[in-house]
């Protein structure tokens, strides 16, 4: 049997604005962060873990500054110091978008630090490459898409979706390679920084359409392993839920931003073995979200509706705090800004977002209708008549146009959703 711990998405620079620590000089979000991974790291040590997995991005910039490195280092040298197996995924926030530039966990590779294996190329780890561990571990880094399809016969494919399916099958037949080769005597693990098929995103999906590499479930679910170590969802979640082994996205290790409000964040203890795997998922606590909103209907007290809406005191003390209020432009003079700001002081951030309302109607030729317009064209009226704040709507129509010629072309756009 072996024990492991499993935990991914750091990005512990991630929030290198606000507040700073006096003695640190850190920002006091990037402590958040960082609190979380001592959290995982303080767990590995106290239970006594054979195995530590890192699926992926330890940071959010791919060329984070050595003040990061340092701290994300002094961690990871915890687990190396300790005998403990680490193993680390790179990730698409740890690989660099110029061709030629080392990674950012290039370090530990290149030093060769006692007891870290970076998994920075497809790869079968075996019992001799683990100090002896009875385990075997495929390893699946972020594949760079622009490599994968220069390798392609591009003859033989036509369009962005041929493109897709024939890189994602060169991928599988990579993983199914691998998973020939395995002992069947000895527990199996694959551990990716990818997206799989049938997985729950969170609010980190990205605009971009058909750039990230889908697993299939089924390829994941093989009978062959014995836990699957995922990365680069956000979103904690097990897609394998009563099957015989678990396929975890233990989710980032810290909330991002108020989209991952309800998000359970956690890391992974498993004991696994042949046929047989445990585990169960521990909980970061991290910083606590508040997020109120509120529309005003009557100019009676608006000020006293928007303060009702505030937490108590104790509640709101070191949370980071969203409050929206929507009202009639002719409103503005009834709300007080500065007051709402000092009832709402004890919070480690408050984000008072104002949205005033505007009566306008959509103007059409005489020779116009609704129902004769063409999406695109009918989008943009409708951006004319009610403009997105701080929102740019060339991206938008762009998104827009993909989606509708996928639609045209038979895909799903839910099926080509990927995540940053």
């Amino acid at each position: 049997m072996i024990k492991l711990l499993h935990f991914a998405d750091a990005h512990i620079d991630l929030a290198r604005q606000g507040r700073r620590d006096a003695e640190s000089g850190l920002p006091l979000r990037v402590l958040d962060f960082l609190k979380s991974l001592d959290t995982i790291v303080d767990a590995a040590i106290s239970e006594q873990v054979d195995m530590a997995i890192f699926a992926g991005d330890a940071y959010r910039d791919r060329s984070p500054a050595p003040t990061y490195q340092r701290e994300w280092g002094r961690r990871i040298m915890r687990l190396s110091e300790e005998g403990i197996q680490t193993l680390m995924v790179v990730g698409n926030h740890d690989v660099s978008p110029a061709a030629g530039r080392a990674h950012t966990l290039q370090e530990f590779e290149t030093l060769q630090v006692p007891n870290i294996h970076v998994i920075s190329k497809p790869v079968l780890l075996k019992p001799e490459d683990l100090n002896g561990l009875p385990i075997q571990v495929i390893g699946i880094p972020w594949l760079n898409r622009s490599g994968l399809a220069a390798s392609l016969d591009n003859e033989e494919v036509s369009g962005e979706a041929d493109i897709n399916a024939q890189m994602e099958a060169q991928l599988s037949q990579v993983i199914e390679s691998f998973l020939n080769e395995l002992d069947p005597a000895l527990p199996a693990i694959l551990t990716s920084h990818v997206s799989v098929q049938g997985a729950s995103y969170g609010n980190e999906r990205s605009v971009m359409l058909g750039r990230d590499l889908v697993l299939s479930g089924s390829l994941v679910r093989d009978e062959r392993l014995d836990y699957v170590a995922l990365g680069h969802i956000h979103k904690a979640q097990n897609l394998n839920e009563g099957g015989h082994h678990p396929v975890i996205y233990p989710g980032s290790i810290e909330r991002v931003d108020f989209g991952e409000l309800d998000d359970r964040k956690t890391y992974v203890i498993a004991e696994v073995e042949r046929n047989q795997t445990s585990f169960k998922q521990f909980t970061l606590p991290g910083r606590r979200f508040i997020d109120r909103a509120v529309e005003i209907t009557k100019n009676e007290n608006v000020q006293e509706q928007i303060l009702e809406l505030l937490p108590e005191s104790g509640k709101l003390r070191d949370a980071i705090l969203r409050l929206s209020v929507s009202y009639p432009r002719d409103w503005e003079a009834m709300i007080d800004e500065p007051a709402i700001r000092r009832a709402a002081e004890d919070a480690f951030e408050f984000h008072f977002i104002r949205r005033p309302r505007t009566q306008v109607r959509l103007r059409l030729a005489t020779d116009e209708s609704i129902a004769s317009l063409p999406p695109l064209e009918l989008l943009e009226k409708y951006w004319q008549a009610v403009p997105p704040e701080g929102t740019d709507t060339s991206e938008l129509n762009m998104l827009a146009g993909e989606i509708i010629r996928a639609v045209e072309i038979g895909h799903s756009p839910e099926d080509e959703e990927t995540i940053a």
